[in-house]
This record gives C-alpha cells, structure tokens and sequence, in this order.
C-alpha cells in the first residue's frame, strides 16, 4: 500500500503543470460533489453554482504564478456561493487551497495582509448570511478563522523549506572550506618538502663539488688527501640519499616517521664541510631551558644553509657559528671572512644564495623570530636569527 509520503513525493516530482492539474482534479473531485448535493425544496446545483465551480478549478491551475489574483478568485467564488444560498463543508476547498499556496510560495507580510483580507471578508459574508434556516451560516467569529488555518500551515511549510535550504547552504559551505582549508595545507605541505629538498641538496652537492675539486687537486701529488676527500664525498651522498628518502616519504604515507634534525648533529655538519676546506669554528652556549624539536630542527636548517652559502658563494676560508640560548630565545649567528662586498639589497641577496635566504625568513618567521643577514664591515657575511622559545619543551642546544 502506497503511504501519504510516497504519494506525496511522487506527486512533488510531476512537471509543474502537471501538478498542478492533478491537485485541480483533486479539488474538483470533492468540491463537484458537495455542490451537486440539494437539500429538499431548494435547486443549489443551478448553472450560476456551477460556473463558480468552473471559475474557481480553472483559476488554480495557475495558482502558483498568480497566488494573490487566485485566491482572491476563489475567495469571491465561495463567497458567491454563500450568498447564493448553497453553503456546504467543501465547498471553501479551492480557497483553502489558494490560501496555502500564498503563504508557501511568498513571505511572512504577504501572508499577513492576506489573512487579515480573508477573515474580514469572511466575517462579512456570515454577517451578510446571517443563519439559513437550510444551510445555518456559522458565528461570524468562527467564520473568520478558518481562512487563517491554510495560511498558517502554509507559513509552517514555507518556514520548514528555508530552514532546510539555509542549513544545506551552510553545509555545502562548510564542505566548500573544509576543502579550500585541505587544499591550503597540501599547498604548505608542498612547500615544506621543496624548502627541505632545497636545504638537503644545495647543501650536499655544493659540499660534494668541493670535496671532489679537492680530491682532483691531489690525486697525484696526496693520495691519502684524495682518499679522504672522496670517501668524505660517498658519506655526504649516502646522507643526502637517506635525508632525501625521509623527506619524500610524506608525498606517499599519511603521516612521515623520519625524525627532525636535531642541533647534537651540527657536528657532522661541520664535519662535511671542513671537509671540503673551510675551517668552522662552532660554539654552543646552553641555557639550561628546554626546546621543542621545531626549533631545534629550524635552528639547524638556518646553519646548514648559511654553511652552504658560504661554501658556495663567499669564497672565505673561516666561519663562525654560534649558538647561544637564554630564557626567551636561542641566537644564531654565523659569520664568514669572505672578501669584502657592497651593501646587497633583499632581492639581491636572494638572488645570489638561491631559495635559500627565502627559506630561512620564512622558517624564522612561521616560530615568530627575526632573521637578519648582510655584509659585515672590513669583509665577510652575517647571518642572525632570534627563535622565541619561551615556555616550550625539548632538547637543550
């Protein structure tokens, strides 16, 4: 057996038009059946009544496009018909109808004003009545009542529909963020692993091509030098290897488990690039206060850059790498005996170290630090770095 709602919904799902003519046929089913009813010594069903009939059924098919006009139509029908004489319990059906169909379709002042129209000409039309001795007219107080009950449940549909369409509005627009806001972190994603791709190579190769250049340089005349320098090579191509299998894992697994370089490996760091003929003096001055591993991690990536842009660009012999921590903040500097050079502006400075000075401001600035870089007066290059570390927990430098 087919329920009220599968009904309902298959009708719902008629082409307008074709809605519209079933719920007239509908209405003129009950409503032809109430007025072909004649109560002894009285001929209601006469050609006048029938008209209104037709009148009425013909103006509800275009009960959506026109619902005020409409109602008003079948408003003055039924009215007629109670002023004719042949008042029956359906034959107000068409005006309910219409009556729904202004609330459902318009809005809360429209409905209003139609209500207060349709109770006070209803009122008028039982005044006007009075009480039949065949068809008693109702109070004229209840008369003006039931014009509102299809109003008011026009007015509960009407409300139920926006606020269904306002909450899938809020949904699609909550899904349309949820996206822009997964987009935006594959976007940050991807610019971590290049920055760390950038960090990982420009640091290994430039160490590499020095090394090798110097196993060049003495393979005839220092074996044991050339030795070293191209084990020295394998080792940083083996690292540079691991380093970069670590980092790619996080563009094929959900979640990466390669850990973040820590300051305790600064010392292979220097390492590889004493190795390559420049001379690092490194100098740690712990705290006593605790860091978390991001800050550890951006600490080593600002001196793995800076050692890389020495090697590659300043031509020096020597660097000094300091790390000192406070209460507040770790300090970073690393300063080169590089030949002395001009004033460089941020776009110039970026221009000669690649992505890697970029990399560095925007590290520093993702913790809330300060970077700070430039010629040093008399000769050689600066690099200074604040990262805030107040109230955080990890390792010490």
């Amino acid at each position: 057996m087919m329920t009220f709602a599968r009904l309902a919904a298959r009708v719902r799902a008629l082409p307008p038009l074709a809605a519209d003519l079933a719920v007239v046929a509908v209405v003129g089913l009950f409503t032809a059946s109430d007025v072909a009813v004649n109560d002894p010594g009285y001929r209601q069903d006469d050609a006048l009544t029938w008209a209104l009939l037709a009148v009425s059924l013909a103006a509800l098919v275009f009960r959506r496009r026109r619902p005020v006009p409409v109602a008003c139509v079948t408003g003055a029908a039924c009215a007629g018909w109670a002023l004719h004489g042949h008042i029956g319990e359906l034959l107000n059906l068409p005006v309910i109808v219409a009556l729904y169909t202004v609330a459902v379709l318009g809005d809360r002042r429209r409905t209003l004003w139609t209500g207060l129209v349709a109770a006070t000409a209803s009122g008028v039309v039982a005044l006007i009545v009075g009480r039949d001795v065949v068809n008693p007219q109702g109070l004229p107080v209840l008369e003006m009542v039931w014009p509102l009950v299809p109003l008011l449940l026009g007015e509960v549909v009407r409300t139920r529909r926006e606020l269904l369409a306002e909450y899938a509005a809020r949904a699609e627009r909550a899904e349309e963020e949820r996206e822009r806001e997964a987009a935006l972190r594959v976007r940050r994603e991807r610019v971590r692993v290049a920055r760390e791709i950038h960090d990982i190579l420009a640091h290994t190769v430039s160490a590499m091509t020095v090394q090798a250049g110097v196993a060049l340089d003495a393979l005839d005349t220092a074996p044991e030098v050339s030795r070293r320098a191209m084990t020295q090579v394998r080792a940083s191509g083996k690292e540079a290897v691991r380093e970069l299998r670590a980092t790619l894992s996080v563009l094929r697994e959900t979640e990466s488990t390669a850990p973040a370089p820590r300051l305790d490996q600064l010392a292979e760091l220097v390492e590889g690039v004493e190795a390559g003929g420049v001379q690092v003096a490194l100098r740690r001055t712990p705290s006593g206060a605790a860091y978390p591993a991001v800050v550890e991690a951006t600490a080593y990536r600002i001196v793995q850059e800076a050692l890389t842009n020495v090697v590659k660009h300043s031509g020096a012999g020597r660097v000094a790498a300091s790390l000192t921590g406070t209460d507040t903040a770790l300090h970073i500097e690393i300063v080169d005996d590089g030949p002395l050079r001009s004033e460089p502006s941020t776009a110039d400075a970026d221009a000669a170290g690649g992505f890697g000075l970029i990399g560095m401001r925007e590290r520093v600035l993702a913790l809330g630090g300060t970077l700070a870089y430039g010629p040093v007066p008399g000769g050689g290059f600066r690099v200074h770095a604040v990262l805030p570390t107040e109230g955080t927990t990890g390792g010490t430098p």
